[in-house]
């Protein structure tokens, strides 16, 4: 009899994707306020809001190869918790272990950051831009600063299309594969992630790793599987 469960594989799903979003939704809508409501209209900004539109069109696997390269082998002290005196780098004494391995959900989420983050700006933008002009001029007729009128009328009345688009965006990061192969998620663990530091899997490399084995068994696990992937 063949037994398998996709337990690590949601929890690490979720602990990722939720600081996915922490990290993205306000770095992206940050980025999205000072492009329309305070940046000047010169060269240097219209390269930079050109650029974030050609991002949103790079392949996945790109974004995959520069969290190996970045997150994963450059900040592997931070990533895998040696530099704080925790995570699965540190020996069983209390002592950081030689080697630092950043292949963790840390990592996998700043890569996934990375990946959604043009998708949230750019869509952001569309939001804050779709606002009536009289809107922020009423504010200022009434004496409100710049940031009173971005904060208090043009947020509120933009945020459910920023909301929309940040879910599209988060849409497509649960269910990458590339990049995550890249950065080190796990096909097989004997123990639940239990924090950033944690070695990780995903339900999607899970997915993964169970279609492309022969057995028909693993062909109906697989298949279960995309269904909770699909709910989830």
């Amino acid at each position: 009899a063949l037994f398998a469960g996709v337990r690590s594989a949601v929890i690490g799903s979720l602990m990722t994707i939720v600081l996915t979003i922490l990290i993205a939704f306000p770095v992206g809508l940050g980025a999205a306020i000072y492009l329309e409501e305070y940046s000047r209209d010169n060269a240097v900004n219209r390269f930079i809001k050109t650029n974030i539109y050609n991002l949103s069109g790079v392949p996945s696997i790109i974004y995959g190869m520069l969290g190996l390269g970045i997150f994963v082998r450059f900040l592997a002290p931070v990533t895998s918790g040696a530099a704080f005196g925790l995570g699965a780098s540190v020996a069983s004494d209390g002592s950081p272990s030689a080697i630092a391995d950043g292949r963790t959900v840390l990592s996998a989420a700043l890569t996934l950051a990375l990946l959604i983050l043009p998708t949230i700006i750019i869509n952001a933008q569309e939001a804050i831009r779709a606002i009536p002009r009289g809107l922020r001029e009423s504010g200022y007729a009434l004496g409100a600063t710049k940031w009173q009128v971005v904060s208090g009328h043009v947020l509120p009345a933009s945020m459910d299309r920023i909301l929309t688009g940040t879910v599209l965006a988060v849409s497509r990061g649960i269910g990458e594969t590339a990049p995550l192969v890249l950065v080190g998620a796990s096909t097989f663990l004997t123990k639940d992630p239990t924090g950033v530091f944690s070695k990780f899997t995903t339900l999607p490399i899970q997915i993964y790793q169970w279609t492309a084995r022969p057995q028909a068994e693993f062909r109906n696990i697989a298949a279960a599987a995309i269904v909770v992937l699909m709910v989830l």
